[in-house]
């Protein structure tokens, strides 16, 4: 299989999911040097900050009423710039990431971490990258315009 062949394939919320269950089923470190408490209180924060993050751009694609499906950026009928998209062009991608990262500096896992990090890079590589082809060839100028105004990821 080609690399270009896993592009826009996986549901970034499925890939979010199973890796969740992962980072879940992961013995925790359990680090002597880091509280419990302070771990969990930084870990929920990020993963309070990550549902809210990607619950705010699902309903600015809704109020756009654009696709919220990544695997089919071609049903994309504009490019969304307002709200959390004027910071961010990937905040259910964000959202999704911090969400791990919370999972993991709470149960202090560096293999969550670790995990989490290999999630980024693939949702980079196989869901942002192909997007933004896509986005690019189908509303040119504007989207190029976009991309100098809002960061890819924060």
């Amino acid at each position: 299989m080609r690399l270009d062949q896993l592009e826009l394939r996986v549901p970034p919320l499925a890939l979010t999911a199973a890796a969740a269950a992962a980072i879940g089923l992961l013995p925790a470190q359990n680090a002597p040097f880091i509280d419990t408490a302070l771990a969990w209180g930084v870990g929920i924060t990020a993963m309070v900050f990550g549902v809210g993050i990607a619950l705010l751009g699902v309903a600015a694609f809704r109020r756009a009423r654009t696709t919220v499906d990544p695997r089919h950026p071609e049903r994309s009928c504009e490019i969304v710039q307002t709200g959390v998209y004027a910071r961010t062009r990937n905040p259910m991608y964000v959202g999704f990431v911090a969400v791990l990262l919370g999972m993991a500096i709470g149960l202090q896992s560096l293999p969550g971490i670790a995990l989490t990090a290999l999630v980024a890079a693939y949702l980079h590589r196989f869901q942002i990258l192909p997007e933004e082809r896509w986005l690019r060839q189908r509303f040119a100028d504007e989207f190029v315009a976009y991309c100098k105004r809002a960061a890819r990821w924060l």
